[in-house]
């Protein structure tokens, strides 16, 4: 068993070597490419259409102006004003939505009943009625919502 692992290893030792040694003495140089010179006359960015070749106009050697009109020229293209429908926040937000009347009144509801009293709008114009007054729409105050009660447990620190 002991004669196995070292041919094992042995053997896995040599190909390590072998693996690490270069495959041949001097790698041959890769050619560098040749540097892409731009053309050197180019046309007038405002002679450009859409199918004219703009690759010439990117070149680093090109001037900073003439490539920003080329640019410019390609992107005044109707093909590159097309809304995707995929903008779902270009809305104005600021203005002013109102809630409708029926949700209004259905919160007014539900205020009312989660704070355990009448909606103010029938308190304001039961109170009306109580004094012989006749509440104008639009004028009732609005009551304000009684703090929940405190339960007496007798404990004088939690009463506090």
């Amino acid at each position: 068993m002991a004669g196995t692992e070292e041919k094992f290893l042995s053997r896995w030792s040599r190909r390590k070597r072998q693996a690490a040694k270069p495959a041949s003495p001097a790698p041959a140089p890769a050619a560098a490419p040749m540097p892409a010179r731009p053309p050197e006359s180019l046309p007038a960015p405002e002679s450009l259409t859409f199918e004219s070749d703009f690759q010439s106009f990117l070149h680093d050697k090109v001037e900073e102006s003439v490539k920003r009109a080329a640019l410019k020229k390609l992107f005044a293209d109707p093909r590159f004003n097309v809304m995707d429908g995929l903008d779902v926040y270009i809305d104005d937000y600021s203005k002013d939505d109102p809630i409708p009347e029926a949700m209004l009144a259905q919160l007014e509801h539900s205020r009312a009943t989660l704070a355990g009293g009448q909606p103010p709008q029938e308190a304001a114009a039961g109170e009306a009625a109580a004094a012989g007054e006749t509440a104008l729409p639009g004028t009732e105050t609005e009551a304000p919502i009684p703090p929940p009660e405190k339960k007496d447990d007798g404990d004088p620190e939690q009463n506090a």
